[in-house]
């Protein structure tokens, strides 16, 4: 297996972030709209919002795929960070979302004293839910009716991971 390069995206990403959510297999399991343009996605990485972070995986120079990380702002809830994410339709199954995921949670966990991460994922994007729960992640319940999705109305879990202080990792290489 080729070596997967985790980091920060730059402004010169624009073009392969921009294909990676172009194709179907990827945006079919997000929130992210079909035909996205080029300076829609010039926007999002240029004017990153405070709180925001947003990771590639890179095999080979090449982005296959994609994370971001937002801390809750109000003041009550910064303990806490939601994020998405998406990856390459060949690359799938090659440990691309792990390593994302390990890079995300080393970030939250021992950086951003972040003590409960939360998402929400479709209810038929099984891989996506096994990668999740493979780091701790919880479902918490089901949001019926939660997005229009290719013509029809798709249900999604919302899961967390709540962090047991006592277990914090120290390391990037325990994750």
């Amino acid at each position: 297996m080729k070596d997967i390069m985790i980091r920060h995206i730059e402004e010169g990403d624009c073009e392969q972030v921009h294909q990676l959510y172009a194709n179907l297999q990827v945006y079919c399991d997000t929130l992210q709209l079909p035909y996205p343009s080029l300076e829609t996605w010039a926007k999002r990485i240029t004017n990153i919002a405070e709180g925001c972070f947003c990771l590639v995986a890179c095999i080979d120079g090449k982005i296959v795929g994609q994370m971001g990380i937002e801390i809750c702002q109000r003041l009550r809830r910064r303990h806490i960070a939601t994020f998405g994410m998406g990856v390459h339709a060949d690359y799938r199954g090659r440990s691309v979302g792990s390593e994302l995921m390990k890079a995300m949670l080393n970030t939250c966990d021992n950086w951003l004293n972040i003590e409960r991460i939360e998402l929400e994922v479709y209810t038929d994007n099984h891989a996506a839910i096994a990668l999740y729960k493979k780091f701790g992640f919880e479902i918490e319940g089901t949001a019926k009716r939660y997005a229009f999705r290719n013509g029809q109305y798709a249900d999604a879990y919302y899961m967390s991971r709540i962090l047991d202080i006592s277990k914090r990792s120290h390391s990037l290489l325990e994750n």
